[in-house]
């Protein structure tokens, strides 16, 4: 018997499946050999917040390569090449096929490649759908717009956050959970009080001619533009000393420090004044290599959107994560990955951020 006969008969015992079925195939074989279709990254995405049904760790979303240095005191790590390979088109196709065949599926997302089993006939999960990152983007600035709270602090204030951060080692697997509250001085006059993974210090008073990125003073984030194209410029004017230019001339070594601005604006300042962390939303959205996965779950289990970025100029990943709410598109919080030499040995951490709780107060380590 030949294989085309073979496989005829083989087919004839599999009922055929329904155009939902066959869309739903469709766009995770274009997610795997690297096609958008509609012009969004194709990211398929398992029931229950996970792939195959397992939950993970917002981290594992992006894959994770040489970071690039953090602003405020953030550990430095020297950038090195990396070359990032294209899947075979040739081999993908022919796993689909074989999968479909023996009733099983072949699952893709980012750089992990799981296999499950097929699951039940019926209609599709409509959890299997591309997401793009502008759309998720653009929707999060909206939720934000229509929940945000109108602060007016004085300057001789103080705003207090308190984060729940919960840190991983890659390598043993330990997880430690810390509570960080943090003090921050509204016109910048006074020392605050700073805290990361447990660990405080007294932060002082920027002097007369200094300033960081993000701007620590109140008055100065009220200056920043809340429209998106206007904050990207402005960004790009502050971290890079260019010359005034259009979205459309911004070269293309510009973006990743853009990006590297957006993103840390949005986790070093959880508090901002109104319509700005909207703008920062949809800034963030116009960087070319911003991407979205869906099917991830932050530290409390909840259903989400990570958002992280591949550099196109640099061709390096970055291990910044962003997390939104699957359905609300609530900003839940922050992830990246941190390295420690502590005790001459070299040691890795993923994190994750939630913002608990943010209010005005009077004085240092005073509590609402």
């Amino acid at each position: 018997m030949d294989d085309m006969t073979l496989l005829r008969r083989m087919r004839a015992e599999i009922p055929h499946p329904d155009s939902q079925g066959l869309a739903a195939g469709r766009e995770r074989m274009l997610a795997g050999i690297g096609q958008r279709p509609d012009d969004a990254p194709a990211r398929s995405r398992g029931a229950g917040g996970g792939v195959g049904g397992r939950k993970r760790d917002a981290g594992a979303a992006v894959s994770t390569g040489p970071l690039r240095p953090r602003l405020l005191g953030r550990p430095v790590v020297p950038l090195r090449p990396r070359l990032l390979g294209r899947p075979v088109v040739r081999a993908v196709l022919a796993t689909a096929v074989v999968a479909a065949v023996v009733g099983g599926a072949v699952v893709v997302v980012g750089a992990i490649r799981e296999e499950r089993p097929a699951a039940a006939p019926g209609p599709v999960s409509p959890r299997l759908r591309p997401v793009s990152a502008a759309t998720v983007l653009k929707a999060a600035a909206a939720t934000e717009r229509r929940h945000e709270k109108r602060l007016a602090p004085r300057d001789d204030q103080f705003i207090y956050t308190k984060e729940v951060v919960r840190e991983t080692e890659t390598t043993t697997g330990r997880t430690r959970t810390f509570v960080d509250e943090n003090w921050r001085s509204v016109d910048g006059s006074q020392r605050g009080w700073t805290m990361e993974v447990g660990k405080g210090w007294w932060s002082q008073p920027l002097k007369p001619n200094e300033s960081i990125w993000p701007p620590a003073r109140w008055q100065e984030l009220k200056k920043l533009p809340t429209d998106p194209a206007g904050l990207v410029l402005t960004v790009r004017k502050q971290l890079t000393g260019g010359r005034p230019a259009p979205i459309a001339d911004i070269r293309a070594q510009d973006w990743p420090t853009i990006e590297f601005g957006l993103v840390g604006l949005l986790h070093r300042t959880p508090v901002m004044p109104p319509g700005l962390r909207a703008a920062a939303f949809e800034a963030l959205g116009m960087v070319p290599g911003v991407t979205a996965t869906a099917g991830v779950t932050d530290t409390e289990g909840r259903a989400g959107i990570a958002i992280a970025y591949q550099d196109p100029f640099h061709q390096l990943p970055t291990s910044d994560v962003l997390i939104f709410a699957d359905n609300t598109y609530d900003f839940l919080g922050y992830a990246d990955t941190r390295t420690s030499d502590s005790g001459g040995k070299r040691k890795t951490y993923k994190r994750t951020f939630t913002l608990e709780s943010h209010a005005i107060v009077d004085k240092v380590k005073q509590r609402p």
